[in-house]
């Protein structure tokens, strides 16, 4: 019986750093969707209470600590880095994801240009400030990007995708690096 390892989606894959912007996969941690059951909302709100958090509006999130809970599209958002309090499961359909998506960081100067070459939205802070969650394509595959600080970016796609979106990531780098060194 061969032994399987288990690999992260972008295994060998050394943070890059142009031009001061670091493009890096994030750890690992438990990611759970959350689908509330109609007419259940105040209910799941409960459930996510000791947590500290509560069901994210559209293009929101909701954070405490560790634990963040993103919209991740009509009712449904994500909760990530943190374990699902067990009555939630009464009140809305619960599914994990962990396995299913990679998640890149994206950070710098050109962390906002870079982004916005492959995702069709504005995405400078005063149009998406910290905090803000959305789900947009990343040229041809979908994506959930949330602003994490003024110039750091949250990208997770799906885990088949994920070299996919580092290639795209790196040349949208490379360019803006090379018109940088230009002027």
């Amino acid at each position: 019986m061969p032994d399987l390892i288990a690999k992260s989606a972008l295994a060998g894959h050394a943070p890059l750093v142009r031009a001061g912007t670091r493009l890096a996969e994030c750890a690992a941690a438990p990611i759970t969707s959350i689908a509330p059951y109609p007419g259940r909302a105040a209910q799941v709100d409960a459930a996510l209470a000791p947590l500290g958090l509560s069901f994210p509006a559209p293009n929101g999130q909701s954070a405490s600590g560790t634990a963040r809970l993103l919209w991740a599209g009509r009712d449904m958002a994500f909760l990530i880095g943190a374990e699902t309090p067990a009555a939630l499961a009464d009140h809305a359909s619960l599914t994990d994801q962990t396995d299913g998506w990679a998640i890149l960081g994206l950070s710098g100067p050109l962390a906002e240009a870079a982004l916005m070459r492959p995702v069709p939205l504005d995405l400078r802070l005063a149009a998406f400030p910290v905090g803000r969650t959305a789900r947009a394509p990343l040229n041809h595959m979908q994506a959930i990007l949330t602003r994490t600080d003024d110039q750091a970016f949250e990208v997770m796609v799906f885990r088949s995708m994920a070299r996919t979106a580092w290639a795209e990531l790196t040349e949208a780098l490379a360019v803006l690096e090379a018109r940088a060194k230009l002027s």
